[in-house]
């Protein structure tokens, strides 16, 4: 396989605390543009909210490569049709996010999105033919077993054979298609990483996601005012940062002891879903993401114990797509 020439940036010397400290100020980077694009979600259209956090989410990173030395050329590619198959299938989940947070307490719907981990583990085994051993089958069964349980407060007895039951039920299987999609989206970063730099892996798949959610502006845009305009901008420059944060985290610990504090999001989302929106997710939900994230840590320290924590991961980290 053609290797790119962009040269590899210099090894960091392994820091797990500063890497723990730069992944939990990631996740809240995420959590907040999240609470924003929920605030901001009935007044405006999913496409628009999409574009404003894909395009200012280049400033950031543009601005981060240029302090690395890394701008212009870590943006070169030899792998077009990579960037544009995972750019399409992270936007498409970005897009299905979008929509969840407006219909969806904004802990449920994280809590929701950390099917992504357990799916990635069935793709990896159709797509990639990684071997799966039992143990991680068992933890990805007892994982889905938790989703059903999030899923079961959304999805009353109306939703199956006399229609959903409103707009929660909805929200619910818009965020589970976005867990499906950001999954697919991991896949194809695994693939890039073998041969594309950080840089030019987020730089395409904003620009790509930019231009997507422009061309919703066909289908009507609301036009905000100031002070809505400034909170778009930052929704973007949140995502941005917390990708960067993100890449940073990856450099500075090993995979196997940054990943699971992906799970903050959680304390995050719950704290500001409460003081921000009123929010308080129902026993289900709570009861049902702590089995989804024993089951994602339970993966992950096997996945260690596997050595399939590649050097890559450290590299471009997990995949974001909203």
């Amino acid at each position: 396989m053609h290797k790119t020439s962009i040269p590899r940036a210099r090894p960091v010397p392994l820091s797990p605390l500063l890497g723990i400290s730069l992944k939990l100020l990631s996740a809240l980077s995420f959590t907040l543009m999240s609470a924003g694009i929920k605030t901001l979600a009935s007044r405006y259209p999913t496409g628009e909210l999409v574009f404003f956090r894909s395009f200012f989410a280049l400033i950031p990173l543009i601005i981060w490569l240029a302090w690395r030395h890394e701008f212009p050329e870590a943006l070169k590619t030899s792998n077009l049709r990579g960037h544009l198959k995972r750019g399409v299938i992270g936007s498409t989940g970005m897009f299905l996010g979008f929509a969840a947070l407006h219909l969806l307490p904004l802990s449920d719907a994280v809590a929701i999105g950390y099917a992504a981990p357990l799916i990635v583990v069935v793709l990896a085994a159709l797509i990639l033919k990684e071997r799966v051993r039992i143990y991680r089958w068992t933890a990805v069964a007892v994982g889905f077993l938790g989703v059903l349980l999030m899923l079961s407060p959304h999805m009353g007895a109306q939703a199956f054979g006399h229609g959903l039951s409103g707009g929660p039920a909805i929200g619910a299987l818009l965020a589970l298609a976005g867990a499906f999609c950001s999954a697919f989206a991991s896949i194809e970063v695994r693939l890039l990483t073998h041969t594309e730099k950080t840089g030019a892996i987020v730089f395409y798949f904003m620009s790509l996601t930019s231009l997507l959610g422009l061309l919703t502006l066909a289908l009507g845009w609301t036009v905000p005012d100031l002070k809505d305009f400034i909170l778009l901008v930052t929704i973007g420059v949140l995502g941005g940062l917390g990708q960067m944060l993100l890449v940073q985290a990856y450099r500075y610990g090993d995979a196997s002891l940054i990943a699971p504090f992906e799970y903050s999001t959680m304390i995050w989302a719950t704290a500001l879903g409460w003081f921000v929106f009123g929010e308080w997710p129902v026993q289900a939900v709570l009861i049902g993401s702590l089995i989804v994230i024993a089951s994602g840590i339970y993966v992950i320290l096997r996945e260690k114990q596997l050595g399939l924590l590649k050097k890559e991961t450290r590299e471009a980290g997990p995949s974001r797509s909203v």
